[in-house]
């Protein structure tokens, strides 16, 4: 007898074979799990009738871009891989309130899509909007908005394709996990921690810079690497560092130092709508924290976010 995800399934990958019929269709691949879902679950319904299209913009973790474009090329599916660093760093270049980076972002993939719409003849837009991303984009009648998700309240007005197909926007991240795993997906796909569509954009307070993407990027790979090492990795939902938009006075060495600050955000849920910090034991935030302020030179305080959702959001900005 059919399980109840397979039949989910079925039916998932029947209603977006319905929405496109004969018509060509291009799907937002950011390598998550959401994306990853939608990607498989289109294939299936639509074959060669569909492209892939991962967007570099720039704001990705360390090395991210190569693993993700090295995942799916191992797939039968129409795959592209564009480098769009410059274009959106341009963009978003002296922005520093956090809807307008998430607006801009989201209406830049858009164009971007829009344009290899084009090329390949594809009417529709695919993407992993999943149930949380509404909620919080305002979208339903009985909510309010407390952010844009880009790929939600963050697209613009005026786009080029007959409609946006959302095969997940019924279901909430664990639900998503489900059926990733009746479907194969490998599981570094389906156990990889959520990740922000406006990605590392939304965890720098204030202006995106080339030289602060740099230094957080170093902060993530240290956060990653030890919460990882002590195995802590499989019970937590999602564990980052933000830079702050603000100074501090360290010391360096036997000089005096005014430096930047790294807040880690480490905490536990089920799906995202509600979410506790991680208690993590002192030893692992110590050699977190003389690791961050000993490797990279600009940082000079590290300080840990004790806050649960709500009255947080996950996500800083």
């Amino acid at each position: 007898m059919p399980s109840k995800t397979v039949n989910l399934v079925k039916k998932l990958v029947a209603e977006i074979k319905e929405k496109v019929g004969e018509n060509r269709a291009i799907v937002a691949l950011s390598g998550g799990i959401d994306s990853s879902v939608s990607t498989v679950l289109a294939s299936k319904a639509l074959g060669k009738n569909l492209t892939a299209v991962f967007v570099d913009q720039g704001l990705m973790r360390e090395n991210e871009s190569k693993e993700i474009i090295k995942t799916f090329k191992k797939f039968n599916l129409n795959f592209l891989a564009l480098n769009e660093k410059k274009k959106f760093l341009k963009k978003l270049k002296g922005v520093k309130d956090p809807e307008k980076k998430r607006k801009i972002i989201g209406r830049e993939f858009i164009r971007v899509f829009e344009k290899v719409a084009k090329k390949v003849k594809a009417n529709y837009l695919i993407q992993g909007t999943i149930y949380p991303d509404i909620i919080e984009s305002g979208y339903s009648r009985k909510s309010e908005k407390i952010k844009t998700h880009h790929n939600v309240g963050g697209l613009p007005t005026k786009i080029k394709f007959k409609a946006i197909i959302e095969p997940l926007k019924d279901f909430y991240k664990d639900e998503v996990r489900e059926i990733a795993k009746k479907i194969g997906l490998p599981e570094e796909i389906i156990f990889r921690q959520p990740f922000p569509g406006p990605a590392l954009a939304v965890r720098i307070i204030g202006e995106v810079t080339e030289k602060k993407l740099k230094i957080l990027r170093k902060a993530d790979k240290i956060l990653r690497e030890e919460i990882e090492k002590e195995k802590l990795s499989e019970h937590l939902w999602q564990y980052f560092p933000v830079l702050l938009d603000t100074k501090t006075t360290g010391i360096k060495g036997d000089k005096r130092a005014y430096g930047q600050i790294i807040a880690i955000r480490i905490v536990e849920s089920r799906n995202a709508m509600t979410a506790h910090f991680a208690k993590i034991p002192y030893q692992i935030l110590e050699k977190i924290s003389t690791r961050i302020t000993n490797e990279i030179p600009e940082i000079v305080r590290v300080v840990y976010d004790t806050t649960h959702k709500p009255p947080s959001t996950i996500e800083w900005e």
